[in-house]
């Protein structure tokens, strides 16, 4: 399967070090599925460094091995949203786990989830506030185990 990441570089080797914490799955690397998702994000990078070019990476999946640890968030978003609130505040859950999916909310997830986190909007309200992309995913490769033993980097281009 081909897997996407939108960055201002290129990513031939994967170093999960270099990987921001905090994220919506914890701190790892991210991709996507969806090719105009990654190259939305691209751009969304290079806007952020002045004279930077977005770049689509593109990966191969192999078959997952049933070692790996891994979770999917179902279409119900009460258990999403509660674990993206752990990761913001710093839980290492997800560090049970060597890979993570599950779908990307839009921009005002950010705010939902302070909202959420800080009492002032109850779990109804959030789940109302948040507008899931229909097609939009994201996994989110963890371990350094699972990069290397699933992702493939293919090609780059300039977007």
């Amino acid at each position: 399967m081909k897997l996407y990441h939108g960055s201002d570089v290129i990513i031939e080797e994967i170093i999960l070090d270099k990987s921001k914490p905090f994220k919506d799955f914890g701190k790892g690397f991210y991709v996507t599925t969806v090719k105009e998702q990654a190259i939305r994000w691209a751009y969304r990078k290079a806007s952020v460094f002045d004279g930077a070019k977005p770049i689509l990476n593109t990966y191969e999946q192999s078959d997952i091995s049933a070692e790996l640890a891994t979770k999917t968030f179902p279409e119900d978003l009460v258990e999403w949203i509660h674990f993206v609130c752990a990761c913001r505040e710093e839980s290492l859950e997800y560090t049970k786990y060597d890979i993570i999916m599950g779908k990307v909310a839009n921009d005002k997830v950010f705010r939902v989830v302070d909202m959420y986190h800080s009492g002032i909007w109850d779990l109804d309200r959030a789940l109302k506030e948040i507008k899931i992309y229909p097609t939009y995913d994201q996994i989110a490769f963890i371990s350094q185990e699972a990069i290397d033993s699933v992702l493939k980097f293919k090609s780059s281009e300039e977007v």
